[in-house]
């Protein structure tokens, strides 16, 4: 197969890695994910991921917290997600390293982009932690900002579903998934695949984003080599 891009961010959710536990991490779903970006990575794209950590922590967790201090928590799960990513990647010979946005240098680099660009020569792969190091934003909008960033070609949103649909189909048998929107769509549509502040960054940068679904069979592999599947969200 041959690699569409050279360089790709991945967003991966944390409920994604949770499998069908719903929470925590799940060996078997984080080696299938480790399988794929060996493979894309041996195609010689250039990698970064960003990891959601809903699988440990989502919002309040239905109390009356200050929403900074549990953002910050939200923050911390996602470095849990990188630090069990990479150790994964790792043990299958390919290095790599984590970066966090909030400085935790026992068990993480800065966020510091000259040096992620500096691994990618090097053939790492760079796991992006603690979303922007602000409350108040996603991990979406963290994902947006460092695909910007790192000039990526495509930021690719891995979800529990396979693409963006017009309403939601666990709920709604009926509903109809969209192929192809525009920027535009998700932000006068109110359509809640990716926030209105990761979709105008996105928009205005020109960067495209393809969401689809993780558990569709080799799909990240897939969609590096550039198969028609899930939702693409471009400028078009």
């Amino acid at each position: 197969m041959q690699a569409k891009y050279k360089r790709v961010l991945i967003k991966l959710s944390g409920e994604a890695l949770a499998g069908k536990q719903g929470h925590g991490l799940d060996e078997d779903v984080i080696s299938g994910v480790v399988d794929q970006i060996a493979a894309i990575h041996g195609m010689g794209v250039e990698v970064a991921l960003v990891i959601g950590g809903g699988n440990f922590w989502r919002g309040r967790q239905g109390t009356n917290m200050d929403r900074t201090t549990a953002d910050h928590m939200g923050m911390l799960a996602t470095v849990m997600n990188s630090l069990a990513m990479m150790d994964a990647i790792e043990r299958r010979g390919i290095p790599t390293r984590v970066q966090t946005a909030l400085i935790m240098t026992s068990v993480a680099e800065p966020y510091i982009l000259r040096k992620a660009l500096h691994h990618f020569e090097k053939g790492r792969v760079v796991i992006m932690a603690c979303g922007t190091g602000n409350p108040y934003c996603s991990t979406d909008t963290a994902a947006a900002q460092r695909a910007c960033e790192i000039q990526a070609e495509v930021l690719m949103m891995a979800k529990n579903i396979d693409g963006i649909y017009d309403s939601d189909p666990k709920l709604n048998p009926d509903a109809v998934k969209y192929d192809h929107l525009n920027y535009m769509d998700i932000i006068k549509k109110g359509i809640k695949a990716m926030d209105v502040t990761a979709a105008t960054m996105c928009m205005e940068n020109n960067i495209p984003v393809l969401a689809f679904g993780l558990n569709d069979e080799n799909s990240l592999v897939r969609a590096v080599c550039g198969e028609k599947l899930g939702t693409l969200i471009d400028n078009k």
